[in-house]
């Protein structure tokens, strides 16, 4: 991955339980819907459960991801926090990555996206004690949740989620999760960013090849 560049300081869930029958035996429809419902963090039943491995998904919260980038990149107010907010870290030895084994590459993935979860969440908090947060900063923050609660539900429905349970001979050499921590939006979002073009995305390619065996 590309090293970090300095950045300038400065409702509950609804369940579709059933499709309407216009959609049914379309898949293109069915697509174009969850699309549509996933980025709100709406789960959506009936969806194919291998919809992440469509490059369409990944790349649309990757869009959404450097679009926020960009746009806090030049925040001189207001996309600061009061506390430095702990992140993982994306960098990603290419070498070292497709020699790890599948349920370790999967436990990386988990614990980031539980951690850039948690991270988001709390720097919602602390935005919301300033004045000076606009309400553009608050919707890319705002995408940013559902986008990692949509894309944690992809990832469930993949079933890579078991593959992150090692077993208990793995357990002590498992490697610890590398993190820092950011103080600024620019910099959470150029971390979220980078997670999803690098290990989300190697993992994900990966684990539809392997589905496809």
């Amino acid at each position: 991955m590309s090293p970090h560049r300095p950045c300038p300081e400065g409702p509950a869930p609804v369940l579709m339980t059933h499709l309407p029958s216009f959609l049914e035996g379309c898949p293109a429809s069915l697509l174009l819907l969850s699309l549509l419902l996933l980025p709100l963090g709406l789960p959506v039943l009936g969806a194919p459960p291998r919809l992440i491995c469509d490059s369409r998904v990944l790349e649309r919260y990757i869009l959404e991801a450097r679009e926020a980038e960009n746009v806090t990149m030049g925040c001189a107010e207001g996309c600061s926090f009061s506390e430095n907010i702990t992140v993982p870290d994306t960098k990603v030895n290419f070498y070292a990555w497709k020699r790890m084994a599948v349920e370790q590459q999967a436990l990386e993935v988990w614990q980031g996206l539980a951690l850039l979860s948690e991270a988001i969440l709390r720097g919602q908090a602390l935005l919301a004690n300033s004045s000076q947060t606009s309400e553009t900063l608050q919707l890319h923050v705002d995408r940013a949740i559902s986008g990692l609660r949509s894309l944690t539900s992809l990832l469930r429905a993949l079933g890579s989620q078991k593959e992150a349970i090692s077993p208990p001979d793995a357990t002590a050499s498992a490697i610890p999760l590398r993190t820092f921590t950011v103080d600024t939006l620019c910099k959470f979002f150029r971390i979220y960013s980078n997670f999803l073009r690098g290990k989300l995305k190697l993992y994900t390619g990966e684990a539809c090849r392997r589905g496809d065996r």
